[in-house]
Order: structure tokens, then C-alpha cells, then sequence
């Protein structure tokens, strides 16, 4: 009979390790990692965040995933791209907590778990009238559409039940989509990047950008209501305030894995007003300035 007790190695199917000890995706080495993480989705990003470092210590580059470290004001910290969607978060957060919670060279989960603190800074169409282009919004509660956080255990445990139930039945869930979840932000993180000078909001991630964000382009949409009656939905008084696609995987794994994380969003385009600005760069770089100032 196994030992309970013995730990668990992990197969080199289930976690690859390059032949220069970084994780597979990511090509970033344990020694590399930082407690305090920049997120973005445009690898060119990581640039303007890093141009506010006092220095560069590291940079790397692999597909979309490009990371610069450095500190900002003496704290060491790091930026890291996770390009556009649901399924990359699951990527970059499983390999994040792996470089900091797994002794690459037996396999095994360290006995002192490592919290990371993960900010994701992006962009997002408001799914409220009167939500101003340029408006940083907080995920505090992010709804996700894209089904990545059903296939771990103990998913219930870190969402909120009675707004998935009611989120379904008030906007007439499609059976055919993936069941939507409800996850929160880590509530001292919100209060702390948040301060008294963002909006708080209940966040979509959508599985894609066009058709599961409710954009007709040329194929027709099976739902073609739904964001009309995401605008009208309230649970407990609060309305849904906007659409992107990578907060709802970040928030949940995080949790389930015991690290903190948010997602502060910059309003570029309003989905019910039918405007936006390709002009943006400006308040993403304020709102960089404004986070890294508060991590």
C-alpha cells in the first residue's frame, strides 16, 4: 500500500521542463520569479510597463509570452504577456504557480506555499450606457463564459453560486454554452489598486471576441439579444459592467491555487453607446503608472 504521506511526483507529461530548468510555455526558471506580477496581453506592452523600472534584470521571449523583470521603486517585480484569451491564462497561471510552488528537480510540491501577486491590466468594452470611454473598472466580481475553471476540482467552493444561478435564468443561458462562473477578486488587493479612484464592476470574460461578445460581422448570432439583456441583469442591485476575456481564469485559478489577483480594465470602447477610441495608449499608460505605484 502507498504512503499517504509520500509526495506526489508530478510525470513529465503533466509538466514539462525545458533542458535549461524553465517551464515549458513561459521559458521563465524558478530563480527568474518575482511575488509581485504585471500582467497584460499584448507582448509589446510588456515594454511600456517596463519602461518604469528602475532596472532590467531579465528578458524572454516565447510566443506570445514575452517577460521583462526588474524592480520599480527598489521592489523587484515582473511583466509578463499572456496574449489574447481564456485557455492562455490557464498557461500562465499553472506554470507561474509551478515555478513557484514545485522543486523542479524531484517533481514534488514545496511544503511552504509561495503566494503570488498577480494585477492583470487590459483593455474592455463597457455593457453600460453610462460608463465613460477611459474609465479604469475593477473585476471585483468576474463572469466567466469560457468554461476553463469547470474542469478543476473544487470550483464551487471559490464561486458565487447564487449569482451563477441567477445570472442563468435572468438572461435565458444558451444549454448549449459552457455553464458561466462567478469569481471574485482578491478583496485587499481590490482595495489596495482600486483605492477610492476606480469603478468596481462585475466583469464577462468571453471565449472569443467577436460572436461570444455578442459582434455580428458577417455569420449571424445564435443569441442575438443577450448583451441587451446582460445590460438590464442586476443580482444584489449590481449590473454587469463590461466584457474581456482573461479575468474570470485568472481570479478562479488563483484562489484555487492560493495566490492573489485582480483585473483593472481601461474603457476603450462603450458596446451600447456604439463608440470607442483606437487613442488609448494614454490611459493604459496612466493606469500602468497608477498600478505599479499601488502593488
Amino acid at each position: 500500500m502507498a504512503d499517504n504521506h509520500t509526495p506526489r511526483t508530478i510525470p513529465s507529461s503533466e509538466l514539462i521542463i525545458n533542458d535549461d530548468g524553465s517551464v515549458f510555455h513561459l521559458h521563465l526558471r524558478p530563480d527568474q520569479l518575482t511575488d509581485r506580477i504585471i500582467l497584460v496581453g499584448d507582448p509589446s506592452r510588456v515594454n511600456m510597463v517596463a519602461s518604469f523600472f528602475d532596472q532590467i534584470t531579465f528578458e524572454v521571449s516565447s510566443r506570445e509570452f514575452h517577460t521583462i523583470g526588474g524592480t520599480y521603486k527598489g521592489k523587484p517585480i515582473m511583466c509578463l504577456s499572456h496574449g489574447i484569451g481564456p485557455d492562455n491564462i490557464d498557461i500562465v497561471i499553472t506554470e507561474l504557480d509551478a515555478l513557484a510552488n514545485i522543486d523542479f528537480s524531484t517533481r514534488t510540491v514545496r511544503p511552504d506555499h509561495r503566494t503570488l501577486t498577480l494585477v492583470r491590466i487590459g483593455t474592455s468594452g463597457a455593457l453600460q450606457p453610462d460608463i465613460p470611454l477611459g474609465t479604469p473598472v475593477i473585476a471585483e466580481k468576474a463572469i466567466g463564459f469560457d468554461g476553463v475553471l469547470n474542469y478543476y476540482a473544487g470550483r464551487d467552493q471559490v464561486c458565487d453560486l447564487d449569482f451563477e444561478s441567477d445570472f442563468c435564468q435572468s438572461v435565458g443561458w444558451n444549454p448549449l454554452w459552457a455553464k458561466p462562473y462567478v469569481v471574485g477578486a482578491d478583496p485587499s488587493l481590490v482595495e489596495r489598486i482600486g483605492s477610492t479612484d476606480m469603478l468596481r464592476g462585475n466583469t464577462i470574460s468571453a471565449v472569443g471576441f467577436y460572436g461570444p461578445q455578442g459582434r455580428e460581422v458577417r455569420l449571424s448570432l445564435a443569441n442575438p439579444d443577450l448583451n441587451s439583456r446582460i445590460e438590464l441583469f442586476r443580482h444584489d442591485g449590481r449590473r454587469v459592467t463590461n466584457y474581456e476575456m482573461e479575468s474570470a481564469p485568472l481570479q478562479g485559478l488563483a484562489l484555487l491555487m492560493g495566490h492573489r489577483a485582480m483585473t483593472v480594465c481601461s474603457i476603450i470602447a462603450n458596446r451600447m453607446n456604439q463608440n470607442s477610441t483606437p487613442n488609448y495608449k494614454t490611459a493604459i499608460r496612466d493606469l500602468i503608472a497608477t498600478v505599479l505605484d499601488r502593488i
